[in-house]
């Protein structure tokens, strides 16, 4: 009876030992409640690991690629949520973000212009719009990278720049006589701010991918440095030669004449030349950041050059000057020796051609009679509404 009494005992203290012992643990356990959730991190991160080793064995053996393999890990939900679609979904809106903000800008330049009548917002509106969107995308990036910056910090000179000399050259000449047929026709003239609206969107979209891409290198790769070079050449370009036009043009001994001085005297069009340039330079910083369909964003410089040589700037600008001075001697020797574009470069697919053999449709011939009545020299940067 004595020995059933003390087995008895003997297993009731271990319970009771059992009992105090998961009191104790189990105290401890609330006091690391806040820890949990790290903890319960830490243990599908450890399991993700162990699962990448043991694919990764597994794929050297079967020759599949650890890149491809790579991916499919990446893509599957880790810690509940999963980084590729958050990045889409973030691209999509800041590219629908800046779509909103372009056409809002143009609606309301439109509106503003059709009540008051006028056509000296259009120029102030167009250049306004890339700088209002680079800075909206380079604040909602946080911290930027340093190809961010650069890329928001040149647009911002070029259309400071543009903007600028644009405002000062129309309140100079007190407009633009091209838009006289259109801007007392509300839905006409909706349509030149449409196409602006098109034009921002289109030349600003490479660099609307890498401003909203994740980067992290504070140092510029030796592709960077020939984009920014290009970029550089271009804008001095431009600049000098709206400037030594502009000037040509203010002197009242240069009536009705063309210049073929400084930077005019090596190419006819050295400012829709530095256009490109510098256009094509932002591109080439922006190349390697793009991936997969965002290398379709090379239609942006393309889409550019193509307008300028062949729709609306070079093609209405060469019929028009020839149509002022083809009769003279001077300007058919001037027209010979200098080429159309390209310093040093004649390029015939962009001299002038007979206004039958260039179909560029209703919207072109709406240019070309519109310029007819502009003082010489007086053009516009936008290439798709207007000529300089």
């Amino acid at each position: 009876m004595k020995e059933r009494e003390t087995k008895w005992k003997k297993r009731e203290r271990r319970r009771r030992r059992r009992n105090e012992k998961r009191r104790e643990d189990g105290t401890k356990s609330e006091k690391k409640s806040g820890n949990r959730r790290v903890g319960a991190e830490l243990r599908t991160r450890t399991a993700t690991r162990a699962t990448w080793r043991t694919a990764s064995k597994t794929t050297k053996r079967n020759g599949r690629s650890t890149r491809s393999l790579r991916r499919s890990l990446t893509d599957k939900k880790t810690f509940g949520r999963s980084s590729r679609p958050n990045r889409e979904v973030r691209m999509q809106s800041v590219l629908l973000t800046a779509a909103i903000l372009d056409v809002g800008i143009q609606f309301v330049g439109w509106a503003l212009a059709s009540v008051f009548k006028t056509e000296k917002f259009y120029d102030l509106f167009g250049s306004g719009t890339f700088a209002l969107i680079a800075i909206t995308s380079l604040l909602s990036k946080g911290t930027p990278g340093l190809k961010q910056f650069l890329l928001a910090v040149l647009i911002l000179i070029w259309a400071l720049r543009l903007g600028s000399f644009l405002v000062v050259r129309v309140l100079k000449t007190g407009g633009d006589k091209r838009f006289d047929g259109v801007k007392n026709n509300p839905g006409k003239f909706a349509v030149y701010w449409f196409l602006q609206a098109v034009w921002v969107y289109v030349t600003m979209l490479p660099t609307l991918f890498v401003m909203n891409a994740t980067l992290t290198s504070k140092v510029l790769a030796w592709s960077d440095y020939i984009g920014l070079s290009l970029f550089l050449l271009g804008f001095g370009l431009e600049s000098m030669s709206d400037l030594q036009k502009y000037k040509f043009k203010m002197d009242p001994e240069n009536t009705g004449k063309f210049i073929n001085s400084g930077i005019w005297s090596y190419s006819r069009h050295p400012n829709y030349f530095g256009e490109m340039l510098l256009w094509w330079g932002l591109y080439v910083i922006c190349v390697p950041t793009l991936r997969g369909p965002q290398h379709l964003a090379c239609l942006s410089p393309i889409f550019l050059t193509y307008l300028l040589c062949f729709v609306s700037g070079i093609p209405i600008l060469e019929r028009s000057a020839e149509k002022k001075w083809g009769s003279q001697k001077a300007y058919k020797e001037y027209k010979s020796k200098v080429p159309v574009l390209i310093p040093f470069v004649h390029t015939r697919g962009l001299e002038h051609t007979k206004k039958s053999d260039v179909a560029n449709g209703d919207f072109s011939s709406d240019l070309e009679e519109g310029i007819e009545d502009v003082p010489d020299g007086q053009t516009l940067e936008e290439p798709l509404t207007s000529t300089r």
